[in-house]
This record gives C-alpha cells, sequence and structure tokens, in this order.
C-alpha cells in the first residue's frame, strides 16, 4: 500500500493528551465530592447536624395571638373597681379597660375571645397545678404567672411557705405546662415588694385602719411598730419574697421559652398605684403599670 493509500488516523496532539486526561481527573474529583456530601466524610455531616440543631432551637415570638393568666387577686382585679370584689375588666393580663390598656390588648390578643384569666382570689403557689390544667386546654400562645405574695403574707412569720415547698410546686406546675404545650411561652412576674407596701401604704391613716382587719398581718401588722422587733418580722418576709423570686428565676431560666421578670419587685410604686380600698392591691393605675412592665418583656426582643 501506497502512503497515499494508507486511512486516515488522526495523531493526538499532546495538548489534547494533557486536556483529555484533565477532564478525566476532575469527573473522578466530581464524583469522590458527591459520595462525601452523600453520607461519607464528617466534616459535611457535622455541619448539617449543626444547622438542623439551629433549626430546632425555639425562638421567642413577640406578638402571641392568644394568653391565658394565672395568678392569683392581682390578676383578677380585687378591689381595684369595688370594695372586696374581683374587677377582671382592669386585669393587667386580660382586661378589657381601656384605661389600664391590658396586655392583651396591647398585644392585640383580643382580650374576650383570645385571653383567658384563670387567677383565683387569694390563690397560694400550692393552687399554681390546678390552674395550669385549666389553662393548657385553651392551648393559648402565651401564659403569664403572677403568683406567690400570699404565700409570703400570712398571719404570721411562722405561717409562710417555706421556700422549699413553693419552689417545688412552681417545677411542677412549669414542667406539667410544658409537657401538655411544648410551644407555649411563660411569662413569670415577680413577686411585688412587699416591704415597699408596708412603707408606702401606711402613710394612708384610713389605709392602716384597714390593714387591721388582718390583711398581709406577717407583714402588716402594727404598721407603725418601729421597734427592732417589729423591723426583723419585716425583714424576714422581704428575705422569703426574695429567695421566692430566686426560684422563679431559677427555674424559669432553664425553660428557652420563659422569661422571669424582675421589674415586678424593683418597682417603686407609690400609694397612687394602690386600690383606695385596701391599700394594698393595685388600683387600676397600678394595674396599667403592670400591664406595661410585662408588655416591655415580652415584646423585647431575643438576643
Amino acid at each position: 500500500m501506497t502512503q497515499i493509500d494508507r486511512p486516515f488516523r488522526p495523531r493526538r496532539s499532546r495538548l489534547g493528551l494533557r486536556i483529555s486526561r484533565t477532564v478525566a481527573a476532575a469527573g473522578t474529583l466530581l464524583i469522590t465530592l458527591a459520595a462525601c456530601s452523600a453520607g461519607g466524610g464528617s466534616a459535611p455531616h457535622s455541619g448539617a447536624s449543626g444547622n438542623q440543631r439551629a433549626k430546632q432551637a425555639p425562638t421567642w415570638r413577640t406578638d402571641p395571638a392568644s394568653l391565658a393568666a394565672l395568678g392569683d387577686s392581682i390578676t383578677v382585679g380585687f378591689d381595684a373597681c369595688t370594695v372586696l370584689s374581683d374587677c377582671p375588666e382592669v386585669s393587667w393580663a386580660t382586661g378589657t379597660d381601656p384605661k389600664v390598656d391590658s396586655l392583651a390588648r396591647r398585644l392585640g390578643a383580643h382580650p374576650t375571645t383570645h385571653s383567658w384569666n384563670f387567677a383565683k382570689t387569694g390563690a397560694l403557689m400550692s393552687d399554681l397545678p390546678d390552674q395550669v390544667a385549666a389553662a393548657v386546654r385553651r392551648k393559648p400562645e402565651l401564659v403569664t404567672v403572677l403568683i406567690g405574695a400570699n404565700d409570703a403574707c400570712r398571719r404570721s412569720v411562722g405561717a409562710m411557705t417555706p421556700e422549699a415547698a413553693f419552689r417545688a410546686d412552681f417545677t411542677r406546675s412549669l414542667a406539667s405546662l410544658r409537657r401538655a404545650l411544648p410551644r407555649t411561652q411563660v411569662y413569670v412576674a415577680a413577686v411585688p415588694d412587699l416591704l415597699r407596701l408596708w412603707s408606702e401604704g401606711r402613710k394612708n391613716p384610713l389605709g392602716k385602719e384597714v390593714w387591721k382587719l388582718g390583711i398581709c398581718g406577717s407583714m402588716l401588722r402594727d404598721p407603725d411598730d418601729l421597734t427592732k422587733s417589729a423591723q426583723d418580722r419585716r425583714a424576714k418576709v422581704r428575705a422569703r419574697v426574695v429567695a421566692y423570686n430566686s426560684a422563679l428565676a431559677e427555674v424559669c431560666g432553664k425553660d428557652p421559652l420563659c422569661r422571669f421578670d424582675g421589674s415586678v419587685f424593683d418597682y417603686r410604686f407609690t400609694d397612687r398605684e394602690l386600690s383606695t380600698w385596701d391599700w394594698f392591691h393595685p388600683g387600676a393605675r397600678g394595674q396599667r403599670e403592670l400591664a406595661e412592665l410585662a408588655f416591655r418583656v415580652i415584646t423585647r426582643r431575643q438576643s
């Protein structure tokens, strides 16, 4: 066969050969990376787990659409409108009175249809589990808790609820709520400063006369007695309230969807915020201040 009759066979240049090898290597690399992303390799798997955990972390919502209020006479507006009567329409949590502008109104939760008040006059912390049981049936997005003043306001210092029992009942209540409603947010207000209540309320002669009927004997008995024994008695009551608040803050702090509000204890109220019927419970003005304090904490952005 002559040179011209040979079949044509294109010659592969060195450059073409290098390109082919490069493409083949790139293909092998892509296959390897695909295998790693499908399950091989610890680094990509670890990153995915971190992202998944971040997505599962609970986030506080500043605009809950419904709420249930738990607590004692403060939350049902006792003595805020008329003597010896509940007045839920001025409740700081669920009231409908625009002058108070309750928490429910501020959140736009429609107080008449999307908020429920399960607080009871005279309630102790030991009554909170039953209130929780009633609240969970409504499945609220927010639960408010303001309770504990009656545990310290007893006939004597010795009759006050022990701190351990107070803590145990609150822990049980919060655990029960969380089991039933894992995504419901909880706002816990501090027990108010009863020593300040004594110092402010005693300025009114009528208030001191009302206190003689037996209101909060552990703190308010003999309001003008400034002897050391009387001062020591009041100091013990205040110390117990501080212990209660420490328990509330600690237990609540372990729950990512619970916020404790110490400002209720720190608030420098005067007799103007007190009921003119007993100089012990908040009047309408005091209820409005409580609503404002709660609203600030609940609508605070999560850091």
